[in-house]
């Protein structure tokens, strides 16, 4: 979800979105935001869903199953949300989710952006 052209984490901490809305900045890095036509509600049970598997995987400690499990779930949860899988975008620009921005059409915008 992004706010003011920002993505908003769990953590509170905010990174710069695409003008496209299609990805996220982390340390350099493209990753793929939800799609925003999904219902709000059922985002935020996607979403739940997932914080709930991430804390499953964490607390799998050295059980491999139960850590396999969880990680089934996360990635079930991201594939929902659109965060993977196929793309939520129908005007068949290919998927960057996890490129380097600086390699990438968004290259310039993100440098614009560092350079202030």
């Amino acid at each position: 979800m992004t706010r003011n052209g920002k993505a908003a984490t769990a953590s509170g901490k905010t990174y710069p979105t695409t003008p496209d809305g299609r990805y996220f900045v982390v340390r350099g890095r493209l990753w793929r935001t939800s799609d925003p036509s999904l219902d709000p509600k059922w985002r935020q049970n996607l979403v739940n869903e997932l914080m709930s598997a991430r804390r499953a995987v964490r607390d799998a400690g050295d059980d491999a199953a139960l850590k396999a499990e969880a990680r089934q779930r996360v990635d079930a949860a991201k594939t929902s949300l659109g965060e993977r899988g196929p793309v939520w975008w129908t005007d068949g620009a290919p998927d960057l989710n996890r490129r380097m921005v600086a390699g990438t059409v968004y290259a310039e915008w993100y440098q614009s952006l560092v350079d202030g």
